[in-house]
């Protein structure tokens, strides 16, 4: 008797993870912060990024304040939205209003959410004065990204 080996592609077995961009301007506060939480809460069912429509750097006080909670942003970099347009994202969330007017047309059947959080930014040095409006921005998103969650997951049921 012979035997069959049978090969079996896990990812077929798998659903495949949605592609998450959180949009900002600069891509170095919300959306970076975004990007942290929902990797954080949820990075077993989405493949999250951040981009900027003038990307810059991360700032050191978005890297405190996630890291203040147990989330490592560090190793995230400032990208260019653009450098997404062709790599297949599912949901595009802009979370300030100049990227959600600025934000490119992606070729894909993308959809779009704003969300209009105010920026944190005053300046790039390290102001411990500061933090507190980035805590103040990281609880808006979190509250955002619980409902999106819930809206997905609702989804997911029907």
């Amino acid at each position: 008797m012979n035997s069959i080996e049978y090969f079996i592609d896990l990812d077929l077995l798998m659903p495949r993870k949605k592609k998450v961009l959180f949009i900002c301007t600069g891509n170095a506060c919300r959306s970076q912060i975004a990007h942290g939480l929902l990797s954080d809460m949820a990075g077993d069912q989405f493949e999250v990024y951040s981009a900027g429509t003038h990307p810059s750097q991360v700032h050191l006080i978005s890297i405190a304040v996630m890291e203040e909670i147990g989330v490592d942003i560090s190793h995230h970099s400032s990208d260019s939205v653009d450098s997404y347009l062709h790599s297949g994202i599912d949901i595009a969330i802009t979370v300030c209003d100049n990227a959600d007017q600025a934000c490119p047309t992606f070729p894909e059947n993308v959809k779009r959410i704003h969300w209009s959080i105010d920026d944190p930014f005053r300046g790039w040095n390290f102001d411990p004065n500061q933090l507190d409006a980035f805590r103040e921005t990281r609880k808006k998103i979190k509250k955002h990204i619980k409902s999106f969650l819930e809206m997905e997951k609702k989804k997911n049921l029907d």
